[in-house]
């Protein structure tokens, strides 16, 4: 039997109609033969919820704190009602939703009283969606047959201590896979756990960051040397670009891991960018599929993909970005000038997208933030700055890009209507991206797709759905 990785995200797991499919997929990858693990997101919006709630008690206000948690209590409840019918299983369950929600609540009114929301604190409260979610799941797929098995994520997933975005330990996941997850695997067990959520090496609770789950589900994957990633989403896997933008995207069939890691990092929506890395290391195939579509093939992401005829395999777009301009003839040809302006943003925890020099200037392409006016002043004591909001960088990933000649004269006049701000085609040889306002970003994901997605490669994109109108996107 062949052991793959199997996480469901948020819309995967909303409601009752949501997790018994998931059970119905997961049940049908045992009839196969293969031995699931499985990763779950929150429900849908749940984490959105706990923020909110943290927020407002952090506020000092209390009642609407509790107001939210009790809300997320009874959505909780009916949805482990409807799932679970056996009565002694449904009681237990719900009893046990009732006592992380009154642990939850706790906490809310502990904040409420010091009015002072840490990294720490936020990394405890929000961490109860999944939680709860993967006990949920647990019991359901129980109720419906499969022989599940809850494991809190927080005993496997170890990492260093930097809440909220907290940083993995291979060497400490792999020894607690060994130990938590291989043996339930070998007993023919499911095992079920909740994605975004780990802790440190002292048992304190932290998370991966948002869209975390998938990068769990990666992680588990890379320490079982499993055969196969699933990401099951809402989508039928990577499109050509958004298929809300442009209604005739197509399907991605096959992918590189560079380009799919490219695409997550400029602003994909349906990989987290992490989630490559651990499947790299172990060479293993991710796949993107669609939880309300499971018979679609969706993507699939392997090690070298097969060559495509057409220039480029998508087109994503990154938006609510700032640029921020530099400028110091002062500082002309000065040794360490980069150094220092690069040592700032370092200090800021501040990741920068794109970079583009001149002699006595450097624009930079960050995330727009509140730590803007603090970098900007830090800045100011080199140079003369100023940022600007409200931009998008729009990328393009393709194989090979620098070696097609004339792509940039192609790309460029497509888009020749639209004000291009900056453009950056380094070291990579498979990303093309430039930066223009916020504000135009549809209109040149239109005329881009437009422009290179006439006449696609049907070894590469699903050409069968343009055809069919049936098929969603």
């Amino acid at each position: 039997m062949s052991l793959v990785v199997m996480k469901f995200g948020g819309t995967s797991v909303e409601d009752p109609a949501a997790i018994s499919r998931t059970a119905s997929i997961v049940a049908g990858r045992v009839a196969m033969g293969k031995q699931p693990v499985v990763v779950v997101s929150a429900l849908a919006k749940v984490t959105d919820q706990l923020l909110r709630a943290a927020s407002c008690a952090a506020h000092g206000d209390r009642t609407g704190a509790l107001a939210i948690s009790s809300r997320l209590r009874s959505r909780h409840r009916d949805t482990a009602a409807a799932l679970v019918k056996d009565p002694h299983n449904s009681a237990a369950l719900i009893n046990l939703i009732d006592q992380k929600f009154d642990s939850l609540d706790e906490i809310l009114r502990g904040l409420a009283a010091i009015l002072e929301l840490t990294p720490r604190i936020s990394d405890l409260i929000v961490s109860y969606g999944e939680r709860i979610s993967s006990r949920i799941v647990t019991a359901a797929f129980c109720e419906r047959g499969i022989n599940a098995a809850h494991v809190d994520a927080r005993e496997v997933i170890i990492t260093d201590s930097q809440f909220q975005k907290a940083v993995p330990l291979d060497g400490p996941i792999e020894k607690r896979a060994a130990a938590t997850l291989r043996p339930l695997v070998d007993e023919g067990k499911v095992p079920v756990m909740g994605g975004f959520i780990a802790s440190n090496e002292e048992g304190i609770t932290t998370t991966l960051g948002r869209g975390g789950s998938d990068f769990t589900g990666a992680l588990v994957g890379g320490a079982l040397s499993a055969e196969a990633i699933e990401i099951w989403t809402d989508v039928d896997g990577i499109m050509t670009t958004d298929p809300r933008i442009c209604p005739d995207a197509l399907r991605v069939k096959v992918i590189s891991f560079e380009e799919a890691a490219e695409l997550a990092y400029f602003g994909a929506k349906v990989l987290h960018p992490a989630t490559i890395l651990p499947a790299v290391k172990k060479n293993i195939p991710v796949l993107v599929l669609n939880s309300k579509n499971p018979t679609n093939e969706g993507t699939r992401i392997i090690s070298l993909a097969p060559h495509c005829s057409s220039p480029f395999k998508s087109i994503a777009v990154k938006k609510k970005l700032s640029i921020i301009d530099v400028v110091a003839s002062r500082m002309l040809m000065t040794h360490g000038y980069l150094k220092e302006i690069f040592t700032i943003f370092d200090k800021h925890k501040c990741p920068v997208d794109m970079v583009s020099t001149s002699e006595v200037s450097v624009s930079l392409t960050v995330d727009s933030n509140d730590k803007l006016p603090s970098i900007a002043a830090d800045l100011s004591h080199l140079a003369d700055v100023k940022y600007e909001g409200k931009k998008a960088l729009v990328c393009l990933v393709g194989e090979d890009i620098r070696g097609q000649n004339g792509i940039a004269a192609q790309v460029f006049s497509a888009i020749r209507h639209i004000n291009v701000r900056m453009i950056s085609q380094g070291a990579s040889e498979i990303n093309m991206s430039f930066m223009i306002d916020e504000d135009d970003a549809d209109e040149a994901l239109r005329s881009l797709h437009a422009a290179f997605f006439q006449n696609p490669d049907p070894t590469v994109f699903d050409v069968e759905a343009r055809k069919s109108p049936a098929v969603a996107s």
